[in-house]
Parts: structure tokens; sequence; C-alpha cells
């Protein structure tokens, strides 16, 4: 009998080569952007989990220039090729790993980064999964995750399940958020939205390591003022 990783493994060896096909899509781009405006910095060390052939990973490269980034993928061929594509990208670095055996003891990483690839992890290791991540973050680490959104995947399950990989399932964001909270991160942002498809395809959400404030600071009166006064004009307020 077919052990389960295995099968996993074939299907994405023999993917990579229509990612290799693909190149740089319009979601490749949105991760990019939305990573960015989560924090993102030059300095940076970046971990992405499910790099496939590195799409994402080079585009992150190039952005954390005084950093680096370490891509890993459970595909050999994946990052066999990977490497080859991105070899003059001196910091960024690829690693065969499905998370199980992922250990870099004194290490953390700023941004931990999931492109789509937790739809296609059995529900039940996430637990372990982001347990293995708490230990590889600092306090100030943040974790991108980007996913189909659930409902727009369910009709793809229901009406295209063709186009769907080896395992597409989709993902209870409450469950999601509990799962990460329980790993020592909060929530910082959440948002449902639209890259092919006017129904709203995608979601991204935004966690940080969870830690007690230090401080607390007002914003300036003149900001607030501004934004009332705006909203008052938009929407015709005048007592």
């Amino acid at each position: 009998m077919e052990d389960p990783k295995d099968k996993v493994v074939s299907f994405y060896d023999q993917f990579s080569e229509k990612q290799e096909k693909t190149g740089i899509n319009s979601r490749h781009l949105s991760i990019l952007d939305k990573v960015v405006m989560a924090g993102l910095k030059s300095h940076h060390r970046v971990l992405e989990v499910g790099c496939g052939i590195g799409t994402v990973s080079y585009l992150l490269a190039n952005l954390v220039k005084d950093g680096e980034v370490l891509a890993v993928d459970i595909s050999p061929e994946s990052i066999e090729k990977a490497r080859a594509l991105w070899k003059d990208q001196s910091n960024l670095k690829f690693e065969v790993s499905d998370m199980s055996d992922f250990q870099k003891i004194g290490q953390s990483f700023d941004f931990i980064v999931f492109p789509d690839v937790l739809e296609h992890i059995p529900v039940d290791q996430h637990q372990r999964l982001f347990q293995t991540i708490q230990q590889h973050a600092n306090q100030d680490s943040v974790v991108f995750i980007h996913i189909p959104s659930p409902r727009y995947l369910q009709w793809m399950i229901e009406n295209e399940p063709e186009k769907l990989q080896v395992i597409d399932q989709p993902l209870d964001s409450g469950d999601l958020i509990k799962s990460l909270t329980a790993n020592g991160f909060y929530l910082e942002k959440m948002e449902t939205y639209s890259v092919f498809y006017e129904e709203k395809d995608y979601q991204y959400f935004v966690f940080k390591a969870t830690k007690p404030l230090e401080k607390s600071t007002p914003r300036s009166k003149w900001e607030v003022l501004k934004e009332r006064i705006s909203i008052r004009l938009k929407y015709g307020i005048i007592k």
C-alpha cells in the first residue's frame, strides 16, 4: 500500500513542471505585496514553507537584500528546479522538508510565509507544524498565511475538481486562528479578496508574536480630527 506522503511527493514532483511553465503570476505578486504591507524589511530573515520551484522565494529574496530567505518544500524535484532557477540569488537557500523534521537550533526567523500551502497539508498536522514555527520565532516574528477562500475552494471541489491538487481542503478561519493563538501568536489582520475571480478567491492572515504592550501611544489630535471630518463629509453628517 502506497504511503500517503509518497503520493503527495510524487504529485508535486510532477507538478513542478506546470509551475515552471506558469512563471510569476498575479497570485505571486499579490502575496509579495501583502507581505510587504505586513511589515517585511530588507534585513529580515524569512522562512517560506511550501515554496514549490521558488517563485515567491525569489521575489522575497529580492526584497530582503540585507537579509536571507530559507525556502522549503516536500518535493525533491521542485527543490532541484528551484536551486537551478535561482542559483544566482546569493541570499536564497532551498531545502527539502515537510517541516516534520525541521530543526534549526538557535535560529529564528522574522517572517514565516505560507504561500497557499496550508490547504494542501492535512489539518491534523497543523498543530505540530505551528509548534515548530513557534520554536523558530522571535518576539517580533510575523506569520503570513495565504490560502484560497474556503467558500471559493468548496465551489471548486463541487464544480471543477479536476483543477485541484492531491490534497485541497477548505480551511476554517476560526480553527486556523485558534491554532496560531495556541502557539503564541495573535491575529493582526485578515482579509478575503479577489485575485482571479470576482467572488473573492483568496484570503490572507497576518499573525504576530504575542507579547505584552510596552506603552500606549495616543494618535495626534490633528490625525483624529482629520479622520472625523473626512467621515462626516463622506456621509453628509452636519450635526
